[in-house]
């Protein structure tokens, strides 16, 4: 009786610190999400200023995606091989927030271009090293939940970030200025990232330790997912894009622009803790309602005009919120922990080339037709909920 109680209070105080290290690092992301995100709400519009086309624009958000996920193949072996996951993820977030402000001195577009892609090589350095620690974490709390709660802070970040913005350009100030006031939470980011690194050298201790994983028919499973994944982020518009879109056919204001972008952020949080919640519960067949709800964003925002705009960056946020939630945990869940920081990369690069390859071709379609960019995105996107449902299948 007294070993049961004592095995209890072991587990709680375990998961205690686990919800503290989540929360921590969940202060990281929301200081670091109010500098890039506040950044990339006037991307679109500061590049298009800069004398970038659309096709360029696409080109560019969807380079430094490619280029961000496909290091994070490396850096996440890498992580595998040394363990030195803080050293890495602190690495990443120090190259990865100090671009942002530097855009401020950018004086042209091809400038701009280079920090905006350094800033998603940072952001590709750190990932894979920070999910594994938070993948122990989230073992103690559910990974939904615990992925779920971080990106909800995230996602608080993101909205602050553009608002900042938004006031900076309510009060006339420029492009530039908005971005020199990124450094303040870039600074307190990395500052909080150091203490967090002395309060808990060591996350792997907080790993629930799980019986090993049996392989047989888990590849396939991983492949199929990953499958399904790369056809949302081919079909999923990358926000640059669609500002690029509301200042050309001026359906909405440029101060208006990062305020759509922080409502997005606002319905991101909440949809990161409700689909992270329901995938604890119902596993992967969530994905499905995802899918869905993600191809109907593009016809709303961008063959609309104000209202039916707001509600498809609405539904934009709701299924970026969903994805950032189940898919980390997704990962989590198929790997052991031995190889996740492998299996993160592995994913990510995936994803992250479907992004680039989805977010240039979308580019392209807009010079062209609008028209056929909705169909793509919509069509794309439905293509996942047949690999789903046979993933459901597999793991039942």
């Amino acid at each position: 009786m007294v070993a049961d109680e004592q095995s209890k209070r072991f587990k709680d105080i375990l998961s205690n610190n686990a919800l503290k290290f989540i929360i921590l690092l969940g202060i990281v992301s929301l200081l670091a999400d109010m500098t890039y995100e506040g950044a990339r709400s006037i991307t679109g519009p500061y590049l298009a200023i800069l004398g970038a086309s659309a096709t360029v624009v696409g080109f560019v958000s969807g380079f430094g995606e490619l280029l961000g996920y496909s290091l994070r193949f490396f850096s996440g072996y890498l992580s595998d091989r040394t363990r030195q996951y803080w050293t890495i993820t602190i690495i990443g977030y120090v190259v990865n927030l100090l671009a942002v402000p530097l855009l401020a001195l950018a004086g042209s577009w091809e400038w701009a271009a280079v920090l905006l892609i350094m800033e998603r090589v940072g952001k590709a350095t750190r990932v894979p090293s920070r999910d594994v620690m938070l993948s122990h974490a989230t073992s103690q709390v559910g990974h939904g939940w615990g992925f779920g709660l971080h990106e909800a802070m995230d996602q608080i970040g993101a909205i602050l970030g553009p608002l900042i913005v938004a006031v900076v350009l309510f009060y006339r100030g420029s492009y530039q200025t908005a971005f020199a006031f990124l450094l303040i939470p870039a600074v307190l980011a990395i500052a909080v990232l150091v203490i967090s690194r002395f309060l808990y050298p060591h996350p792997h201790d907080l790993e629930v330790k799980m019986p090993p994983l049996d392989t047989k028919g888990l590849k396939r499973v991983y492949w199929l997912y990953i499958a399904a994944a790369a056809l949302i982020a081919a079909g999923f518009a990358d926000f640059p894009l669609i500002a690029y879109h509301f200042q050309k056919v001026m359906i909405v204001s440029a101060g208006l622009i990062p305020i759509f972008y922080a409502v997005a952020m606002g319905v991101d949080a909440i949809s990161a803790l409700i689909f992270g919640k329901l995938f604890d519960k119902v596993g992967i067949s969530i994905m499905v309602v995802v899918a869905l709800i993600s191809a109907f964003f593009a016809p709303l925002t961008f063959l609309g005009g104000f209202y039916m705009a707001f509600m498809g960056m609405a539904l934009w946020g709701v299924s970026m919120g969903a994805q950032e939630s189940i898919m980390r945990s997704s990962v989590a869940v198929m790997s052991s922990s031995k190889k996740r920081g492998s299996a993160y990369g592995v994913f990510n690069t995936i994803y992250g080339v479907s992004w680039f390859l989805g977010s240039f071709f979308m580019g392209i379609l807009y010079d062209f037709s609008i028209t056929y960019l909705v169909i793509f995105s919509v069509l794309i996107q439905l293509l996942s909920i047949p690999i789903f449902v046979s993933i459901r299948k597999i793991m039942d």
